[in-house]
């Protein structure tokens, strides 16, 4: 009897098992099959509140260290994983790979619209590539003594500079790879490079915690910002050339932040934007649209994308990536989608939606 009442018992649980399975296969296919997310051009939309992120094969194999917008449609990206990457950012599939670099990958750069981008890493070298060649790197620019951390192309594609650790920055002939000229200041540990649009001048952030103006005719510091109290992670530069962020390293709310400068006439310091509980990795003002006007993204190793008010320094909008580890850097695709790099799950594709006063939503990583 007791035999039988257990065999009964175990029939039972056995039938309960097979509907559960069935029922979470059939809720796991629905979420992993459904299109209509996507428009037949391959745009991805906003998703409405509690839909899943759609989610693609990571282009990388570890941590991504930066990502910048190639064209309207792809985007590329250097990882640790030493290698640089082209992807359909509204797609979220890999266009090709790029190999040479020995040591993780720590800046990409482009000219928007333009064939050919840029990488640097840690070992020591500045590659040139292009998206229509091989996978090999079709100029390589060797001459820092230490990791290069600082990557910018003028806007005509003539010239390269580079900044590194060893308190270095290079003028580069990307035609002929050769270096034009070499400054070096005592300290200068190079963090990022922004090229001024229309102007021959370069800002540069590091970690003696200084914003410096260079102008590239002499490869001559033009103008020194006051001194910030913590080491300065990344810079930008306004589409109209009048302003330039920067942002701060930190931990537990002391630091980071960004900061908003004039270019003009006084050079002074005009908005502060503080929110960020650990280092800010990246800053970017965001392109003027429908909805936005003089908007700036920041991103923060405390895992947080923030939009700010560029005028009154309000915070608009917030989203937590959580599980992304640090955020590492950002790139605005247009007036509605931005790109996040992290550490621990790939490239983020984000959503403004202007219709919600600037709300922040992700919608895609790959």
């Amino acid at each position: 009897m007791l035999t039988l009442n257990f065999q009964i018992l175990l029939a039972a649980l056995t039938n309960l098992l097979t509907e559960w399975y069935a029922t979470m296969g059939k809720l796991q296919s629905k979420i992993q099959h459904d299109t209509s997310i996507y428009r037949t051009n391959g745009y991805v939309e906003a998703r409405p509140a509690g839909r899943a992120v759609q989610e693609f094969s990571q282009a990388h194999t570890a941590a991504v260290t930066s990502v910048t917008v190639l064209d309207v449609d792809l985007c590329v990206s250097g990882g640790k994983d030493k290698t640089v990457v082209a992807c359909n950012w509204r797609s979220g599939g890999v266009v090709k790979r790029f190999m040479g670099h020995e040591q993780e990958v720590t800046k990409v750069a482009c000219v928007f619209e333009s064939n050919q981008f840029f990488s640097a890493s840690r070992d020591k070298s500045v590659m040139m590539w292009d998206i229509n060649g091989s996978s090999q790197p079709t100029q390589r620019f060797p001459g820092h003594d230490l990791v290069v951390t600082g990557l910018a192309v003028s806007p005509d594609s003539l010239q390269l500079c580079t900044g590194s650790r060893d308190n270095t920055l290079c003028k580069w002939d990307i035609k002929t790879g050769e270096c034009l000229q070499k400054a070096s200041i005592s300290r200068n540990l190079v963090t990022h490079l922004c090229w001024m649009p229309g102007e021959p001048y370069i800002l540069q952030t590091s970690e003696d915690k200084t914003i410096r103006l260079w102008d590239t005719r002499g490869l001559q510091v033009a103008h020194s910002f006051p001194a910030k109290q913590h080491i300065q992670t990344h810079c930008d530069v306004s589409p109209d050339g009048h302003n330039c962020l920067s942002c701060s390293n930190g931990c537990e709310g002391d630091g980071c932040e960004a900061t908003l400068w004039d270019l003009r006439q006084t050079r002074d310091r005009v908005q502060e934007f503080k929110g960020h509980i650990q280092a800010v990795a990246s800053c970017i003002f965001l392109p003027r649209g429908p909805g936005v006007t003089s908007a700036i993204a920041t991103s923060s190793h405390d895992s947080k994308v923030k939009v700010w008010n560029q005028d009154t320094g309000a915070c608009l909008s917030t989203l937590s990536l959580d599980g992304s580890g640090p955020l590492a850097s950002l790139s605005a695709c247009d007036p509605s989608s931005v790109l996040c790099a992290s550490f621990n799950s790939g490239i983020h594709l984000l959503r403004i939606n202007n219709h919600k006063g600037l709300e922040l939503q992700e919608v895609a990583k790959f």
